[in-house]
């Protein structure tokens, strides 16, 4: 987190900052299934892996499913547990190494779990994911169909980024587990995303460093004010920070899910929280998206449509897009892919679902509809995509 307090009036404070009698109350009655995201900082130890602070967070997750929730935990850990296994005592930076210490770490972090979940007779499973599986719309929908089944089974799956296959450099990566978190939320129509970390919640600056700084235990919304308080990453091991957990708050706001920020070393934090109790900041939920909608608005983009004025407009009054009002088709991407649509200006407005691959949509520019077979060949669509495949970039700010 910053160091430094951002210049802010009490007034502005006071929307998302109040005091705990006058806090709205949380009441959870209706979640029944959540997502759990334990950060690397928990997790650790001098010698590499706090297991107790596993048995702790375990039996929580114990309580909660006997309860009749449906847990689903992200786990952070494996490149650290790797790190420390090496000897390593600083941040390892290199791509193939932090790669080779997740190889080393994530059996190392699962046997930690099974060892605690097995105490309680409980069965636990290992999802590996890279963001290509959320991405692509079939591996997608068979692995919402197997979390569907575990949790029917009864298991706890735990979730962790396949470090050692994902890198930024081929866009496969999340980028760190609290985005992932907030997309499995996401992806698994969950109704609340718990994230718990090192620290008891969002502050207006680095509590750490400025006792000004204030906790912030109730945001109606994430935006750019509540971006500035945040700094950069948390510790040697870990790639979040508290920007990237607002982030994933984002994420699930737009999917309807509310999220929590709160410190794990607080005694049964997680069953208090889902209790209701004042603990934390708590990021409220937005109005929820279609689930296509949400895939199209998280999946990483292949490319980007340019159009004129007159199909910003037609799309706006949720009509389809015509050939006829592109200009310009940037990348390489299949149909049913996702693009970027921008206006004139480079301004991205939106993103979408297009029914042709780029080679046929270059040869499809400025076109009218009734020459579509003409260029391309018979059997296409005559529309380059419907309302229902464009999701309006505004409609998650």
């Amino acid at each position: 987190m910053s160091g430094e307090v951002t210049n802010i009036s009490e007034s502005s404070i006071s929307a998302v900052s109040m005091p705990m009698e006058h806090l709205p109350s949380r009441d959870f009655s209706k979640v029944r299934t959540l997502v759990l995201k334990v950060g690397t900082n928990l997790l650790s130890s001098s010698d590499g892996i706090d297991e107790d602070c596993i048995d702790r967070i375990v039996t929580q997750i114990v309580t909660l499913c006997r309860r009749g929730y449906h847990v689903l935990l992200v786990s952070s850990g494996a490149i650290g547990m790797g790190a420390k296994e090496l000897g390593y005592r600083t941040a390892v930076k290199q791509v193939a190494m932090r790669q080779a210490c997740a190889s080393i770490g994530q059996p190392i972090l699962m046997s930690s779990y099974r060892r605690a979940f097995k105490r309680h007779g409980i069965i636990c499973s290992q999802i590996l994911l890279t963001r290509k599986d959320l991405n692509n719309r079939r591996t997608y929908v068979n692995l919402r169909n197997s979390v569907e089944t575990l949790l029917d089974l009864g298991v706890v799956p735990i979730f962790n980024e396949n470090d050692t296959v994902s890198t930024a450099e081929i866009g496969s990566a999340f980028g760190d587990n609290d985005r992932m978190s907030a997309m499995v939320a996401s992806k698994i129509d969950a109704d609340l995303l718990i994230i718990l970390t090192d620290i008891d919640g969002v502050y207006t600056g680095n509590p750490r460093t400025c006792s000004e700084a204030r906790l912030l235990h109730d945001i109606e919304r994430v935006d750019e004010t509540i971006y500035s308080y945040a700094g950069g990453a948390g510790s040697a091991f870990s790639t979040g920070g508290m920007k990237t957990k607002l982030l994933a708050a984002k994420i699930a706001a737009v999917a309807g899910c509310g999220s929590i920020i709160a410190s794990g070393y607080e005694d049964n934090v997680l069953v208090r929280l889902v209790d209701g109790q004042p603990m934390g900041t708590y990021i409220h939920p937005m109005k929820r998206l279609s689930q296509r909608a949400r895939w199209i608005l998280n999946n990483s983009h292949l490319g980007s449509i340019t159009i004129d004025d007159g199909a910003v407009r037609a799309l706006r009054a949720h009509k389809s897009l015509l050939p006829s009002g592109m200009v310009a088709v940037d990348g390489v991407f299949g149909a049913g892919d996702v693009v970027q649509v921008k206006a004139l200006d480079g301004a991205v407005i939106a993103k979408a679902a297009p029914y042709f691959n780029s080679t046929d949509l270059s040869k499809l520019i400025g076109c009218k509809s009734r020459d579509i077979a003409k260029r391309v060949g018979a059997g296409h669509k005559e529309m380059v995509f419907r309302p229902e495949d464009l999701v309006f970039v505004d409609d998650a700010e």
